[in-house]
């Protein structure tokens, strides 16, 4: 009996062991992989229901303008957000499908191991993505900001796009000071003479230039958009295929504002509540180019990634490439081409 309790015990520590393996190892390894399922008709997904993660003026407005939702078949749900990290949250927490958000909140999501994918990215929000000085100011460069007070979203585009010209500048955060402030308070302060410098985006960029006398010394170097999926849509077969025919529909209506810009600049401007001229300079900004979720991409998220984690911004830097899923590459291509 001795030795029969011996090996039950070192049984029962071999099977704690494996048991607790994967919940000590799953933020080194990163999220568990998930298959593919087989695409359902569309003829099919009557009964589907897509939840939408959105922003004022943002995938909805563009949608419904292009025409791009007539003849849906199956039911979408879009819910407003105020900004990119919370639909990610959403997305985690089960409360929508999909959302289109900026650079930074899917780095953000990987850091925090999010239940989350990748699945779609466009390019062309680069030149809308500025640092802007007042016009009279002697600020000519990023490395005159070295000791000088910047204005900024904290875990924004805005956020990223600093820690990226600092880094290439030469300079750190500790070499600047950096006020985090939401952009209607950033705009507010801005305007006041608080801060040397302010780092935005649109459409705050153009009312900026067209309100104040302002001037731009640097745009991002990483422009992109991303569409991310929840894992819990991504493998429900009928969610996964409407999310695919989704897609594609907002790749046309992307080519329909690119194609017709005044009428979608006034189209934005009436859902924002903007001037028309801040919409046109906006939005001709943003053109919203479909681009595969190929190694480059991954590298310029895996730069933000590792960029935040050296400020202290997040516990350390993912591998973001575990948080790319490039099950819609295809579609996005046809789509594009059509």
């Amino acid at each position: 009996m001795t030795a029969y309790r011996r090996v039950a015990a070192r049984l029962a520590a071999v099977v704690t062991l494996l048991v607790a393996a994967p919940a000590c190892a799953s933020k080194s390894l990163g999220p568990q992989l998930i298959g593919v399922p087989a695409t359902v008709p569309l003829a099919e997904l009557s009964g589907v229901t897509l939840q939408v993660g959105d922003q004022k003026g943002g995938t909805e407005a563009l949608l419904r303008a292009a025409h791009a939702l007539d003849n849906v078949p199956y039911k979408i749900v879009f819910s407003t957000f105020t900004s990119g990290p919370p639909q990610i949250e959403a997305l985690t927490a089960g409360k929508i499908d999909f959302a289109i958000t900026g650079n930074t909140p899917p780095v953000f999501g990987a850091a925090a191991n999010s239940k989350t994918r990748v699945v779609a990215a466009w390019d062309g929000a680069a030149a809308g993505e500025q640092i802007l000085v007042r016009a009279g100011s002697s600020i000519n460069s990023v490395r005159d900001l070295k000791g000088k007070t910047i204005l900024l979203a904290k875990g924004s585009a805005a956020h990223a796009n600093i820690l990226e010209h600092l880094a290439d500048a030469g300079l750190k955060t500790a070499d600047v000071k950096l006020v985090f402030l939401q952009p209607a308070d950033a705009l507010s302060a801005f305007a006041s003479g608080q801060g040397d410098a302010w780092v935005i985006w649109e459409p705050y960029t153009a009312q900026a230039h067209l309100t104040l006398k302002v001037r731009s010394i640097g745009s991002a170097a990483n422009g992109y958009w991303f569409g991310s999926a929840s894992v819990e849509a991504l493998t429900d077969p009928k969610r996964n295929s409407a999310l695919a025919d989704l897609l594609g529909r907002y790749e046309r209506a992307a080519q329909w504002s690119r194609d017709n810009p005044s009428e979608w600049a006034g189209k934005y401007a009436k859902a924002v509540g903007l001037d028309i001229k801040i919409a046109e300079l906006a939005q001709s900004h943003l053109q919203r180019l479909p681009i595969p979720l190929d190694d480059k991409v991954v590298a310029a998220e895996q730069r933000l990634a590792n960029l935040f984690a050296a400020a202290d911004q997040i516990p350390e830097a993912p591998d973001f490439a575990k948080w790319v899923d490039r099950r819609f590459n295809s579609v996005l291509v046809a789509s594009a081409t059509t």
